[in-house]
């Protein structure tokens, strides 16, 4: 059996690809707990200093697998509960870890491939994509922080309409509504995205660890104790390698090599 997600870590860059592409690669257990496998192995491991996720095959994601939902009513419910663990394991480690993640969409994202990407730090899309929300239409809410990301991304009213309505936006229109960091041609979409990885893996991790938490808080926390956080977060990082190794190369006119620590 092949996996749901392959990984391979490259220059800094840890390359995720779901990877059941005959399937559509639906959002199952199988492919949600090998996300959650990946999550945790990208977040602990040092050599990790981006993240990109892409898919193989014609679409990006199908969304939910509605055969197995379809199974056994009575334990619905139970299975909804089960299901979300792993996919929600992933998104929080993403989220949390100081790699950034990048995700690359082609084709056809549904349901768990749209908050995925509103939940990643950058998102790219080919211009031939789309983004259809999927829930609703069948009869579902949304889960893997589609609540919490596709706020901050595009609104909370038009989160309601996007996921209300069930919409299906172009690539274009993602990008227009704020969901996207850009739109590129088809062909570019994989070098694209893997420069922009490859960039971020040459970045201070630590730092773009602490404004990943930053940014996280910011609708939480009052001004105040956002500032505390701010105050904490440049103390911690002012105490790293990178910065001081940037502090003193700039000053001496010379371009920083951060190595992520």
């Amino acid at each position: 059996m092949t996996e749901a997600i392959t990984l391979d870590l490259r220059d800094g860059v840890a390359h995720l690809t779901l990877n059941q592409p005959e399937r559509g690669n639906p959002f199952d257990l199988r492919l949600c707990a090998e996300l959650s496998h990946a999550a945790a192995e990208c977040d602990e491991n040092r050599a990790v200093r981006a993240v990109l996720i892409d898919a193989a095959g014609p679409f990006f994601s199908v969304g939910g697998d509605v055969k197995s939902m379809t199974r056994d009513r009575d334990g619905l419910g139970l299975f909804m509960k089960t299901g979300t663990v792993g996919l929600h394991s992933a998104i929080s480690r993403f989220a949390r870890m100081d790699a950034p993640v990048v995700v690359a969409v082609h084709a056809l994202a549904v349901g768990g491939g749209v908050v995925l990407s509103a939940a990643a730090d950058f998102c790219l899309a080919a211009r031939s994509a789309r983004f259809y929300a999927g829930y609703t239409g069948i009869g579902l809410s949304c889960d893997g922080a589609g609540s919490v990301f596709l706020p901050r991304r595009i609104g909370v009213r038009r989160t309601a309409e996007f996921l209300m309505r069930n919409q299906n936006w172009t690539a274009d229109e993602a990008n227009d509504r704020g969901l996207l960091t850009d739109v590129v041609d088809d062909a570019d979409l994989p070098s694209t995205a893997w420069d922009l990885a490859a960039e971020l893996a040459q970045g201070p991790t630590r730092a773009f660890g602490e404004i990943k938490n930053l940014l996280l808080s910011t609708w939480e926390q009052p001004l105040e104790a956002q500032l505390e956080q701010e105050a904490r977060a440049i103390a911690r990082t002012a105490r790293t390698e990178d910065a001081w190794t940037g502090l003193t190369e700039v000053a001496a006119r010379r371009t920083p090599r951060f190595r992520g620590h």
